[in-house]
Parts: structure tokens; sequence; C-alpha cells
């Protein structure tokens, strides 16, 4: 039996609990170690699910379902599901205040990296709980993080999420029929083919099959004092010489867009890239931009 394992007992919990403190001897004389009585537990399968791996292990009972052979063969089977606090803490994390959450860290990024990050976060908790037989239940997820996905690309373009549903919504095949998404597509010319990334158009089947990676899927933030971590890197990002850095900042963007078309400077030119009003450079640079 591996150690740090849930295991299974069939019979009375006075049995179930004299070899716990066997196995506690055990550990404890040939092993030299000591068995944690806050997570060694002994829970009734039926009334109380076990945790383990971010799954709950419970034993279904359901007398009103019948086989047919007229037998109640789902009782006493052991079954996987996802906790219901699990799916609320994910939900939580692109809401605020009840509402859709906009990500203001993913807005300088371009559309086929805000969805692909979104599509990432998504993917990797439906594969991760393929083994559920509740997976069903990350569609509330799925519609929490498509708002979240369309309120970020709204406060990016400075338009309606409706504009951005006519613009993004579409139908991709499965193997378990058409399922609706979102999908931005960049053409890349006639030599390659063109950068698809999709959120949505996932099947939230079981699948028994499915191999389970202890690897639980984390969620992205980007580090809220970015200008820190730039200016800690001692790097002008105009000349990419080392050494002490300033920050050069503008009012707004729309500073940026007085600059005639083909006489930009470099330097807006980046900020208007990376849609940042800050810049970090060094002395030199940094007084050239000001002498113009």
């Amino acid at each position: 039996m591996p150690l740090g394992y849930p295991t299974g007992f069939s019979g009375p919990k006075s049995e179930a609990e004299q070899i716990k403190s066997l196995l506690g001897t055990y550990l404890h004389d040939t092993l030299k170690l000591e068995l944690s009585q806050e997570k060694t537990l002994i829970t009734h399968a039926s009334t109380q699910a076990a945790r383990f791996l971010g799954y709950q292990i419970t034993a279904y009972r359901c007398d009103h379902q019948l086989a047919k052979d007229k037998r109640r063969r789902t009782n006493a089977r052991i079954g996987l599901r996802i906790p219901p606090d699990v799916v609320e803490k994910k939900r939580a994390l692109y809401k605020q205040g009840g509402k859709p959450a906009r990500r203001m860290t993913l807005v300088s990024q371009d559309d086929y990296t805000i969805m692909n990050r979104y599509q990432v976060e998504y993917r990797g908790l439906v594969q991760y709980y393929q083994l559920a037989s509740n997976v069903g239940w990350l569609d509330a997820l799925r519609w929490d993080m498509q708002q979240s996905l369309l309120h970020t690309l709204a406060a990016k373009h400075q338009t309606r999420i409706s504009v951005l549903l006519h613009r993004y919504q579409t139908t991709v095949a499965t193997p378990y029929g058409k399922r609706r998404c979102l999908q931005v597509t960049v053409e890349r010319g006639k030599e390659k083919k063109p950068l698809i990334a999709r959120f949505g158009g996932l099947p939230l089947k079981r699948n028994k099959q499915a191999i389970l990676v202890d690897a639980t899927p984390t969620f992205y933030q980007a580090e809220r004092k970015e200008i820190t971590q730039r200016l800690r890197a001692h790097r002008c990002e105009l000349c990419h010489l080392m050494g002490a850095c300033e920050v050069h900042h503008i009012r707004k963007m729309a500073d940026l867009d007085t600059y005639e078309e083909g006489h930009i400077p470099r330097w807006a030119y980046i900020m208007k890239k990376r849609r940042r009003k800050t810049l970090v450079v060094c002395q030199a640079c940094h007084q050239a931009i000001h002498d113009g």
C-alpha cells in the first residue's frame, strides 16, 4: 500500500481503526516514521467524501436507479467528483464584486495572446477533471471566464462586448457534435498557416481513460508592480544598454497619436506598440527624448 494514498476498506469502523493502529505501530517500529493523525482520517465513503489531488472520492448511492437485471448496481461504487468549493474558488478568480473582472494586466497583449491565455487556463482545468462524473459543473466556470475575456477585450478596444461577440464567435466540430466558441485568427501570408486561438469548444464529457497528472492548473496573474521589475532589470528599453535607468512617462496614450505617420520616433513607437504610458530608459536616452 503506497503511503500518502487513499485506501478503501469494506467493514466496520472498529476494524478500520484497528488497522490504522497497526499501521502506526509498523511505521514507528520498522520505518522510524510517525503517522500523522491529522492527515490519516477514517471517513465513511457514502456520507463523507475523502479529498485527494483536488478530487472528491465518494461511494455512490442511488436506490431508485436499477440495472437491466433489476439490481441496484450503482450503490457502493467508488466515484470521483469535483468538489463544489473548487468550482466556486475558480469562478471567483474571474469575478470582482459579483461582476466579470477585466484583467488589465493582459490589455497590453494582442487579442490572440489574450484569448490563448484564457483557453490554456480553461483547458487545463477541463483536462485535469476529466475523470470526474460531474465534470459538467465546469460549464458555469466557462461562462464566467468567457465574460471576463470579453470584458478584457472590450477594455482593450474601448468597445461593447456585443461587437466582440459578433467578431469572434464561431462554431467548431468536436467528437460530441458542434460547439460554440470564440476564435481569433492571425493570418501569416500564403506560405504559413494562420495562427488560431480559441476559447471554449471543449466537450465537458467524462473520460474514464484520462491520465491524471499531479499538477493542478494555476491561474496566470501578472505582477502588478511591473514597473518596479523593469527598473530593477537595469536595462534600457530603447538602446538595451545595462546601467542606471529612469522612467519616461506620458499623460495619456492619445499623446502618441500627434506624430505624423512615418515620422513617429522610435521611443514613441515602442510605447504605442506595447500600449504602455511608461518607458524605462537610460539617462542618455531620456535626455535625448526630451531634446527631441
